[in-house]
């Protein structure tokens, strides 16, 4: 009888302390997120979408920022303002833009709404604003078990001592004036990696980092695509009015036919349809 009552403490015991291992290692679980919707909507309205055809006037001056939010201290402000330069130098050289202007986090409130991000459009002097979502989500396991975890990408079984990292940065592209989204890509990037404990901080952190970056890299050709599918839908969809500032003739620049391009295309086209009518 004593045996069996020692066996049953020792059972107990166990998985009392397989129990703890398991809680453990959820809490060492990181998540460090921040999204459009909080920072635009923070009072949890639904986002209303404006009725009005937004007006683009070329060249464009364009903002690009993250949008604040949840536990970003392990990116500082350097490295922030490195991978905003990675997309910045990706779309300088279009024609239809003027600048490109990178937003300081110190600019950006945690629910500052678009009464915010309009104060900062005007600080830097901006039409177009493109906010960096981000979303990265980390699991350690430093131990034999086995678990089962779901991420932003999916669910996984982690074995053994390691972490995972798993990003998303999201870019929407809104017109300040109007508060319209003109357009949103995405990027993802997934790591995993394994480092004895005594460097386990610091190999996960750097991976942390990376995950970042590799998203950025992601996202940069993802952003282009729909820069692109953008300008046809504005040429077959009229979703925005393109205007060329005085002086302005970005749409013999380069080689590229542009956003100012299709405007002047369909300038042409309603002049011919116009002499047409005459003709008649």
């Amino acid at each position: 009888m004593i045996r069996k009552s020692v066996v049953l403490l020792c059972a107990t015991l166990a998985l009392g302390t397989l129990s703890g291992c398991a809680t453990w290692f959820d809490h060492n679980s990181r998540t460090q997120r921040g999204t459009v919707v909080e920072y635009l909507y923070p009072k949890g309205d639904k986002p209303i979408l404006a009725p009005t055809v937004p007006e683009l006037r070329l060249p464009l001056r364009v903002g690009i920022a993250f949008v604040p939010g949840e536990r970003f201290g392990d990116l500082s402000e350097a490295e922030r303002d490195q991978l905003l330069n990675r997309i910045k130098s990706a779309f300088a050289n279009r024609p239809y833009i003027s600048a490109i202007e990178v937003i300081p986090s110190a600019y950006l409130r945690a629910g500052g709404g678009f009464d915010n991000l309009e104060q900062a459009a005007r600080m830097f002097n901006v039409d177009v604003v493109t906010l960096l979502s981000y979303d990265q989500v980390q699991f350690n396991d430093s131990n034999r078990l086995s678990l089962l975890y779901w991420t932003i990408v999916g669910a996984y079984l982690i074995n053994g001592d390691q972490y995972d990292v798993n990003t998303l940065v999201d870019a929407s592209v809104f017109d300040v004036k109007s508060r319209n989204l003109l357009f949103r890509a995405p990027g993802t990037s997934q790591i995993k990696g394994s480092s004895p404990m005594v460097k386990f901080s610091e190999a996960s952190r750097a991976a942390r980092s990376e995950g970042f970056s590799q998203a950025i890299d992601s996202l940069i050709p993802q952003l282009d695509k729909q820069l692109e599918t953008f300008k046809v839908r504005v040429k077959e969809e009229k979703v925005a009015r393109i205007v060329e500032k005085p002086g302005y003739s970005g749409s013999h620049r380069g080689g590229d036919t542009g956003l100012a391009g299709l405007g002047l295309i369909g300038v042409a086209a309603l002049l011919a349809l116009a002499r047409q009518r005459r003709g008649g």
